[in-house]
């Protein structure tokens, strides 16, 4: 500075800015003056020198620019005010944080241009009648329509501000976010979510006729245009009501508010000045709001400035003080402006005609000098302040702190005295933490754990979103590296879809069913929504647990065995829908390619049913294998009895209480192969048998094992020699060259091969008994997994060879008395007109038929009565009536030993003479034939069988080998 005076003066601003960084000190409108008029240039310089000043400290201040002197003097303040709204007039070098926005100040001039553009050709007449009125004001709102109800011809075209405008940006927040948070979708999803109603609401509010943007009522504009009381002097009116819910009443209130403005803008003079201050000052009180969701006012910490060097009454400076004083005086706010004049001497007296005020100077002779004479003045104007307010001080500018400056004080001082004092600049602690680069920092840390959650859901489990998944389901390393979904489908998951189960559902892999496992499952899940949405604690559930991954070896395609029991279920399902009161609810669930991960389906099966009352038990599990012991006894564990339509393990019975299986046991099966193998045998002469096996080694299939143990017992108790050989399987491929040769080449060659495997290696055997074993006639006998194959489909079977393999069940016997076939035709999916019997390539080797059978039984016992006779039968398709209830898994459980049903698919389902830990009697079976005919066709004949409830033992009259062939 180059006076003492200015020292002094900067000294107090000073002080004024260290009080501002912890409270809101009364900001005073300063008005320097000199005791003589020849120092009126250098009180305008000391302003100058004021600005420079509080630049170099990094303070936001603005000059307003010159007005025009033709116009009246409210008019050039308010013209000067308009200039002051915009940001780029308060940049300073080193001001903290970013611009300022002035979005109430846009408003009011929104309001006057449109005001000047309907008035373009003179002012409107007064509205005489209630209808002009209307139409005066529907003419203002149009205009503002026009103009987006923002200034500036060219406003209608930034596609930005709007873009990122609050009103658009937090409704489309809160939809991404609920859609993350609750919906569980993709993070892409959730990102295209918010751009795509970003840029939709952008459209709209351009684009979309109409006579305001959307969302108008929710800016902060719009708010403070309803709320403030300072506009209610305009038109006497009471408040506006505001409802930030109700935007048709709030558009109304600021429809009506903007025609009041209006009207304020037209008559002109202090209202309309006034208005603009109010603006400028709301401006600025809220770009310096502590409590803030940027902390904003914590960062600014000095006030805003503004600088009136040389105001005069011509000019529009005393015009815009009185209106800043009045303005104050009427609001309840505090405002942090600090604005500081300089006026001419001879001018003082217009700002009012008696200000009593002490001056500074009589101060000043109670103190050492200018500095304690301001600090006095200022005191003393802050305890007159209420005064100063009152009505009937009226003549005075209440928040003007007017200091005279003495001659001897703004003498220029020497070189090295000019020296001022400046508050702490240290930055608060909200701009270290709550500034840009730590946001940035924080959103990155933010992404990065949003990206990591959700790449570790989607690592870990078949349905999840960027912070929740769906934990009924998980995905598991299956064979070939491929991940499988594995456990219960719950939500949206389906185990068909293709790149997140490994599953491709394109038809199911070598199988004549015409259904698609994505079929089933849709239907399934449609028919689930309907019941829990119209029958509300009137159902029971039961899940389905089989093989529904697709192997890498077939393409991806699902397996023949998951799908064809799931269309049992599924038929069942809705049959019993349609025709009982109490309904069922189907949850498929899988165990991964040959349930080799059914321990974990059961345990998410187990947690499952631990939250939902409703599931009562589980079909399924129909593959023997070295885990499925312990899968029963962690269903055990959670008291869900088991339905099993095709598992033939003969000690599940025996060890777990909960297990109920329809297919007759290995060792009852074995027994009835013997039927036929002591037909084979010739008396007298010793005779070889081998057992062909696979090598289970490594592997968790026990079904292979109990065959071969079941089989080579039953050929040592029919008189044959036996010997036992192991064979790999080596890439879903039976690998038979070596033990076929080691058979075929001995001396003694085996007439009967007992063969433990599966039936997807009946082809590489066939194989290569033709080339090695040439003429020698061979039986093959072999077990209930020879059901799936299909012969007449091309599974070969060699020329001296004959097959005889048990079936899963009879189907022929019960096939007149059982709507199964009727309802398949008209339930189950991609039938297509074509007919479904006991012989249709689809239905026929007894999996569907099973585990419809076993959805059927299950079901019985969870809708029975407390009051139900436990004997009672119950036939197919009839009706349960008013009396079915739904019952908890418990007594499902007992009930299950009390099922008795006649013409199911199989024959009759009865576990009323089903032991705790032991065998029951009653399954059905067929044993089968396969060989090649006379005109080289693969014929398949059914010797003998006997549907499920039928007691009476096969003989061997009943199963003579000798019949012709009677094709199925």
């Amino acid at each position: 500075m180059s006076s003492q005076a200015g020292i002094d003066v900067q000294a107090h601003i000073e002080t004024l800015i260290h009080e501002f960084r912890t409270s809101d000190p009364l900001m005073p409108v300063i008005v320097l003056h000199a005791e003589e008029s020849a120092q009126d240039e250098r009180v305008g310089k000391l302003v100058e020198e004021l600005r420079a000043g509080q630049e170099a400290h990094g303070s936001r201040l603005a000059v307003p620019p010159k007005a025009p002197r033709e116009a009246a003097e409210p008019v050039r303040a308010a013209h000067l005010v308009r200039k002051l709204g915009e940001p780029g007039r308060w940049d300073s070098p080193g001001a903290l944080y970013r611009r300022y926005a002035f979005p109430r100040l846009r408003l009011v001039r929104a309001i006057e241009e449109a005001v000047r553009e309907l008035d373009r050709d003179g002012p409107p007449p007064s509205p005489t009648t209630p209808d002009a009125e209307r139409e005066q004001e529907q003419r203002l709102l149009d205009q503002l329509a026009k103009q987006r109800w923002r200034p500036g011809a060219g406003s209608r075209w930034r596609v930005g501000p709007s873009l990122f405008d609050t009103a658009h940006v937090l409704p489309a927040s809160v939809v991404a976010g609920l859609a993350v948070l609750l919906a569980s979708v993709d993070l892409w999803v959730a990102l295209a979510a918010v751009l795509g109603i970003l840029a939709l609401l952008t459209a709209l509010n351009y684009w979309l006729p109409g006579r305001a943007p959307i969302f108008l009522w929710l800016r902060r504009e719009s708010r403070w245009f309803l709320t403030t009381t300072f506009l209610l002097p305009v038109s006497g009116q009471q408040p506006s009501e505001v409802r930030l819910l109700h935007p048709f009443r709030s558009w109304r209130a600021i429809a009506a508010r903007a025609n009041e403005v209006a009207d304020s803008v037209r008559e002109g003079g202090q209202a309309q000045l006034q208005l603009h201050v109010l603006a400028l000052l709301e401006d600025l009180r809220d770009n310096h709001r502590r409590r803030s969701w940027d902390l904003r006012g914590l960062k600014r910490i000095r006030p805003p400035m503004l600088f009136l060097p040389g105001a005069d009454e011509q000019g529009g400076g005393f015009a815009l003080i009185k209106a800043v004083s009045d303005v104050r005086s009427v609001r309840s706010e505090l405002d942090p402006l600090l604005l500081v004049a300089s006026v001419a001497k001879d001018q003082v007296r217009l700002l009012d005609q008696h200000h009593s005020a002490h001056p500074v100077q009589q101060a000043a002779q109670l103190s050492d000098g200018l500095r304690d004479g301001i600090r006095r003045a200022h005191q003393e104007w802050e305890h007159g302040l209420r005064a100063g307010q009152s009505p009937s001080r009226s003549g005075e500018v209440p928040w003007e702190l007017r200091i005279a400056l003495p001659t001897e004080d703004l003498r220029r001082l020497e070189e090295q005295r000019r020296w001022c004092t400046r508050a702490p600049s240290r930055p608060a602690l909200a701009r270290l933490v709550w500034s840009l680069p730590v946001f940035s920092l924080a959103g990155l840390l933010i992404v990065g754990s949003l990206g990591y959650s959700w790449w570790d859901l989607r690592s870990r489990y078949c349905s999840a979103g960027v912070l929740t998944a769906n934990h009924d389901t998980e995905l598991v390393e299956g064979v070939g590296g491929t991940d499988e979904c594995v456990g219960i489908a719950t939500g949206g998951v389906r185990f068909a879809d293709e790149g997140r189960t490994g599953t491709a559902d394109a038809g199911t892999a070598g199988s004549a069913v015409p259904w698609t496992l994505g079929q089933l499952e849709d239907r399934i899940h449609a028919e689930n929504a309907r019941i829990e949405r119209s029958h509300q604690g009137s159902y029971v559930t039961v899940v389905y647990a089989g093989p529904l991954s697709g192997s890498p070896e077939d393409g991806g395609r699902p397996p023949v065995k998951g799908s064809e029991e799931l269309a049992g279920v599924y038929l069942a399902q809705v049959v019993i829908n349609r025709r009982n009161k109490v309904k069922l609810r189907v949850l498929p669930a899988n165990g991964g390619i040959d349930m080799s991960r059914q321990k974990t389906m059961a345990d998410r099966i187990a947690t499952y049913a631990e939250k939902d009352p409703t599931v009562v038990g589980v079909i399924g599990l129909g593959r023997d294998l070295k885990t499925s012991l312990a899968t029963a006894e962690r269903l055990v564990e959670a008291g869900l009895p088991v339905v099993s339509g095709t598992n033939s393990a003969a000690y599940l019975p025996r060890q777990a209480p909960n297990w109920f299986s329809l297919a007759a046991p290995d060792n009852w099966q074995a027994d009835q192969l013997g039927i036929l193998v002591r037909q084979l045998r010739t008396p007298g002469n010793p005779q070889y048998a081998a057992v062909l096996a696979r090598n289970t080694r490594g592997s968790d299939d026990l079904y292979t094992d109990e065959q071969a143990y079941y089989g080579g017992r039953m050929l040592k108790r029919e008189g044959f020699l036996t010997k036992e050989l192991r064979y790999q399987v080596n890439v879903g491929t039976a690998s038979l060259e070596n033990q076929v040769e080691k058979l075929c080449e001995q001396g003694e060659p085996p007439s009967v091969i007992y063969f433990a495997g599966r039936a997807e290696d009946v082809g590489p055997l066939m194989s290569e008994l033709t080339s090695r074993c040439g003429d020698r006639r061979i039986a093959v006998i072999t077990g209930d997994d020879l059901s799936k194959a299909d012969f007449e489909r091309g599974e070969p079977v060699a020329q001296k060879v004959t097959l005889y393999h048990a079936s899963l069940a009879d189907l022929e016997t019960p096939a007149d008395g059982t709507l199964f076939y009727a309802n398949a035709e008209k339930f189950l999916p991609g039938l297509g007109g074509k007919d479904a019997s006991h012989t249709s390539p689809f239905l026929r080797n007894g999996q569907t038929a099973l585990s419809h059978d076993a959805t059927q039984a299950l079901y019985e016992a969870a809708s029975r009565s407390r009051s139900q006779k436990p004997q009672r039968p119950v036939a197919e398709g009839a009706s349960r009536g008013p009396s079915r209830e739904p019952q908890n898994r418990a007594t499902t459980w007992v009930n299950l030993r009390t099922v008795r049903l006649k013409n199911m698919a199989t024959g009759t389902i009865d576990f009323t003479n089903a032991p705790v830990y032991g065998d029951r009697a009653g399954h059905g079976i067929a044993l089968v034939r396969v060989r090649k005919g006379d005109d080289g066709a693969v014929v398949s004949t059914k010797l003998c069988g006997r549907p499920a409830g039928d007691s009476r033992p096969l003989t061997g009259k009943d199963c003579d080998i000798t019949t012709p062939d009677t094709p199925e």
